[in-house]
């Protein structure tokens, strides 16, 4: 059965070659220029430009030239930066004062897949209106093209990794973890991140071995940064004696760490710890999405710190962090954000400041973990049209009636013990069920929950 393709709020995605081409690339192209001219979130003066990137997959170049092709034939000027992680073009986009951005990316998805992901002038995803009208346009096909005198011009710039890195640097004490000469590996699963982090890591003094750094999009591994994934990293961390292994996904928006030991730690202790420096130094609110662990509100809580609940989406938690000026910010998958740098997740970001916290502390990767502790947590998924998931929800209502209860992206309900959120997808007819609890027992009493639901609604 042939897949459709996924547009969603964050933008476009596809199996290349057979639902995603160069025609349906320069198309979306098209609608995002037109959209953009015809005022998008604002209007903006004089000649508008777009900066694209683009992450290591094959078929990358085919589809960039193809959206600038787009955007030129429509009027707007295209700055290429190249191959570079998601979080350069966000950058970039501000740095440049361009009115959007494009990321050539599929993320971590498998590689047949690749996507087009779109920024506006704040380097942040568009809204749900705003999406919505850029997607009616590319399925309406309404452009506003141009003659020859007025096309859009292609130019090319090589300063983001620069520009990216001294932004990251600013935000630490580079000498203080110079001093420190950390031992790293860094796995960047061949994609985009491997020559700007071994750059930044090179700034801040550390001895860095890279395991799959060349980009040539042939991903050594599955590409998404989770324990399974990542055996190699864990025991070249191990046999390098290194005192802490970073691993990155494709368009390195992602960070995952391997402590001294050589033990893979939850991706969801990225933000922890770096929310944990952060607090140290700043006080102010933090923003995540309802999915990620309570480690960061526990965090938060020591510093009198504020944590913010956002529906699941980098966009989402990007406004929020926008709309109350957090100090720091990002989601349970390793993506950390701060504003000093750029709305968008990025992985350098996450680099910068857990090896700052190292350095300060003069803690070991599993000495921070101990100190920030930990909970269990587990997902689940099921399949739910829009009706039965109406259902479901209006059912664990009942069941959980006394939790404290966030209804702004499907359920979460709140216990002194843990949590359950319960949501749709936004990409597919599914259902998922994160719980996370002080103990393993606990969380499979709420999952249990759950799924007695869905047996007694769906069979």
């Amino acid at each position: 059965m042939r897949e459709q393709l996924i547009i969603s709020i964050s933008g476009l995605r596809g199996i290349v070659g057979e639902n995603l081409t160069e025609r349906v690339a320069a198309d979306y192209g098209r609608a995002f220029g037109t959209f953009l001219k015809s005022g998008g979130v604002g209007k903006r003066a004089g000649r508008l430009s777009v900066c694209i990137g683009r992450d290591s997959r094959g078929s990358g170049p085919m589809l960039a030239s193809a959206v600038a092709e787009g955007l030129c034939g429509v009027g707007i000027d295209v700055i290429d930066v190249g191959l570079v992680p998601t979080p350069t073009v966000g950058v970039m986009v501000t740095h440049l004062d361009c009115a959007g951005g494009v990321i050539i990316t599929a993320s971590h998805n498998p590689i047949q897949y690749n996507g087009i992901k779109l920024l506006l002038g704040n380097a942040v995803a568009p809204p749900v209106d705003a999406a919505a009208r850029i997607k009616q346009r590319f399925l309406d096909k309404r452009f506003d093209p141009v003659d020859s005198a007025r096309r859009g011009r292609t130019i090319l710039n090589e300063q983001a990794d620069a520009t990216h890195i001294k932004k990251v640097l600013a935000i630490v004490d580079k000498e203080a973890v110079s001093a420190k000469r950390f031992k790293v590996v860094l796995d960047s699963v061949n994609g985009a991140g491997g020559g700007i982090a071994k750059k930044l890591l090179a700034e801040l003094g550390c001895r860095v071995s890279a395991i799959n750094g060349e980009p040539t999009g042939l991903f050594a591994h599955t590409p998404e940064p989770i324990a399974e994934n990542l055996t190699e990293l864990c025991a070249a961390v191990k046999a390098e004696r290194a005192e802490i292994g970073f691993a990155q996904d494709p368009d390195a928006d992602r960070l995952a760490i391997v402590d001294e030991a050589g033990r893979y730690i939850s991706e969801e202790y990225t933000l922890a710890m770096a929310a944990k420096h952060i607090f140290s130094k700043r006080t102010g609110k933090a923003a995540t999405n309802l999915s990620t662990s309570r480690m960061i509100d526990d965090v938060a809580r020591k510093a009198g710190c504020e944590v913010i609940r956002t529906p699941v989406g980098e966009a989402n938690v990007a406004a929020a962090m926008l709309e109350n000026n957090c100090v720091i910010g990002g989601e349970g998958n390793g993506g950390i954000i701060d504003l000093r740098v750029s709305p968008v997740r990025d992985s350098l970001v996450g680099i910068a400041l857990v090896l700052q916290l190292m350095a300060e502390t003069g803690m070991s990767v599993s000495e921070v973990v101990a100190d920030i502790g930990g909970y269990y947590m587990t997902k689940t998924k099921f399949a739910a049209d829009a009706g039965q998931a109406r259902q479901i929800l209006d059912r664990a209502k009942a069941a959980f009636a006394d939790a404290r209860l966030d209804t702004s992206d499907g359920c979460r309900f709140d216990f002194d013990d843990g949590w359950v959120h319960i949501r749709s997808s936004n990409t597919e007819p599914v259902m998922r069920a994160i719980v996370e609890a002080k103990d393993r027992e606990i969380a499979q009493g709420y999952i249990d929950a759950v799924m007695k639901i869905r047996s007694e609604l769906l069979g």
